[in-house]
């Protein structure tokens, strides 16, 4: 497969500490890659490191051989990166549509001089905006409450805004970054049908989650970090029996989340 996304040597440090010291893997188009490890590996800085929001202190990453790394978050946005958060961010006063209108503002390309003058360009990225905020709310599920107040969500559906905000500038590689933490099982099964169903139509993704049974279902390779170190990659059978991966986990008494396979 054509790696999509190269991740060489990535490093970074905090006040000494090293939350991620070295680490490379890549990403091929059209798969579904896990990130897992133990609480403080390092999955998370890495995913704020790629997507912009922290810098590396070395190392390289790239999307289709263009080099991202430097560039701030909206620009590795356009250049087709995204990401959802651990943390769901929304605007409870504004509607679903608007809430994904706003997602969009800072890859649309339009710039503050056209917003101020509304001219053609503006008016022909707010209807594309509508177009394509419905189109991802029915693919969420929540088309029917695409002109009501994100107030009123739940927190599951909130984390189904979120997959379809990281969506609206149309990405090739969607990072998503703990998208099932605090749900329930029956949403936990419908984000999972929405991320099969985003893949099947050519999103590559990364997903970052402790649910280590909710990546093994989803996620054809996965790589397993601890101490900031990648200590493990492959496929999820492989990675389930890994005494390398079963040593992190029982450090933290949670060797049991891997199944029986990990036991």
């Amino acid at each position: 497969m054509t790696a999509l996304l190269q991740v060489q040597g990535l490093t970074k440090r905090y006040l000494g500490l090293t939350a991620v010291d070295d680490v490379s893997f890549e990403v091929e188009a059209g798969g579904v890659v896990g990130l897992i490890g133990p609480n403080g590996s390092g999955k998370s800085t890495i995913i704020d490191c790629v997507s912009g929001f922290q810098p590396a202190d070395a190392g390289r990453f790239g999307l289709e051989g263009r080099e991202l790394g430097g560039l701030p978050a909206h620009r590795i946005a356009r250049a087709g990166l995204t990401r959802t958060f651990q943390t769901v961010r929304a605007y409870d006063e504004l509607t679903l549509l608007d809430n994904l209108r706003v997602a969009t503002q800072e890859t649309d390309g339009v710039g503050w001089i056209r917003a101020l003058c509304r001219d053609g360009k503006l008016r022909r990225a707010e209807a594309a905006a509508d177009v394509r905020g419905r189109d991802l709310l029915a693919t969420v599920g929540l088309a029917e409450y695409a002109d009501a107040p994100a107030g009123i969500l739940s927190y599951g559906q909130r984390k189904l805004v979120a997959i379809a905000a990281a969506m609206m500038a149309r990405p090739r590689l969607v990072l998503l970054d703990e998208p099932v933490a605090g749900v329930n099982p029956t949403m936990i099964r419908r984000i999972e049908r929405v991320i099969r169903k985003l893949n099947a139509e050519g999103v590559t993704l990364v997903i970052v989650e402790h649910n280590v049974d909710f990546v093994m279902s989803l996620c054809r390779r996965v790589i397993v970090l601890d101490a900031g170190r990648k200590i493990a990659e492959g496929p999820p059978g492989v990675i389930r029996g890994d005494p390398r991966v079963l040593a992190a986990y029982l450090g933290q008494a949670g060797a049991a989340e891997l199944g029986p396979h990990g036991r």
